[in-house]
């Protein structure tokens, strides 16, 4: 990444959500009050599956690795946005940058295909009740987060390699809150056409993937659910889905928004806004939605606050 007469650029800037300074306190006490909200909630999932023996199960497995992943997924941007805010400064490093891009997405795709294996988990639990245990093996769930993991470092690092070949202005102004691989490549100098077949081919392959993979599973789940003679049996069955149907209609829906907003809007500034939902809250939202809506969850978490009110 260099710039025309050779010399290395060593810095952006990252103009935020907005430039007034009257509002730079608020922001930095808004995201500073999501941020908490998040890694707080989160963590209190991944401590209440630990220490509860009746949650060991793929269910809350995958349940504490989304937890985990969307701390990682928000702490790759907010801290660093936070300490902008703190210290009136717009720049991030080059490497700096580079790095964000590479965890976010890492972190990003990381979430796409946890959600879809959840959503086997539930094809599985809900189709094939009576080979359950046998098909969701230990070995089995390990195994699907770690290849998840693995596909995701991958496709990061591809994207990092080839943002590496780009150049870029000197002076060069993200209207972002953090580095996005999308706009960087739109605001690079030289040719991008290997990054834009990259970045579209992986998006088809890596998001619409995923995303098909859900669809496929709540249609078989839907068809399940619809053979139960009793009432009462469609909805226990319904009610082990709803809180990951929640998540997933959640984390899609800001995603296809920022996708719609930058389609059809010149203004980055409202793209970076709109990012916020995916970046921020979804992450926060998501222990309130499986706790709020699980029996064991809330009993877990009790005993967990409980013990450490004593």
């Amino acid at each position: 990444m260099v710039r025309g007469n050779n010399t290395p650029i060593s810095e952006f800037l990252l103009l935020g959500l907005s430039e007034e300074p009257e509002l730079q306190p608020i922001l930095f006490g808004l995201f500073l009050c999501m941020y908490l909200i998040t890694v707080l909630g989160n963590l209190l999932i991944i401590l209440a599956v630990s220490s509860d023996s009746h949650l060991h199960t793929p269910m809350y497995f995958f349940l504490s690795n989304l937890s985990l992943v969307d701390i990682c997924f928000t702490s790759t941007t907010i801290p660093k946005m936070l300490l902008n805010i703190q210290t009136q400064s717009k720049t991030i490093t080059y490497a700096g940058c580079i790095t964000q891009m590479y965890f976010f997405t890492l972190f990003g795709g990381w979430d796409h295909f946890l959600l879809t294996v959840m959503a086997y988990d539930r094809y599985v639990a809900i189709c094939h009740p009576l080979h359950y245990t046998v098909i969701m093996s230990s070995w089995l769930c390990g195994l699907l987060v770690l290849v998840s993991w693995i596909i995701s470092s991958l496709n990061s690092l591809l994207h990092s390699l080839m943002l590496l070949r780009l150049s870029f202005r000197e002076d060069l102004e993200i209207p972002h809150f953090f580095c996005e691989v999308k706009q960087m490549i739109q605001f690079a100098c030289s040719d991008t056409f290997l990054n834009d077949m990259a970045m579209y081919l992986a998006t088809g392959l890596l998001a619409g993937g995923p995303l098909a993979g859900i669809l496929y599973s709540y249609s078989k789940i839907v068809s399940s659910i619809r053979a139960i003679p009793s009432a009462q049996g469609k909805y226990k069955a319904f009610s082990t889905c709803v809180s990951h149907l929640s998540v997933v209609s959640l984390f899609y829906g800001a995603v296809l928004g920022v996708n719609f907003s930058s389609a059809g809007t010149h203004s980055s500034q409202s793209i970076a806004v709109t990012s916020v939902m995916y970046t921020v809250v979804t992450p926060m939202l998501n222990p309130f939605i499986y706790s709020l809506r699980n029996k064991d969850i809330k009993g877990s978490l009790k005993r967990v606050l409980g013990m450490a009110g004593k």
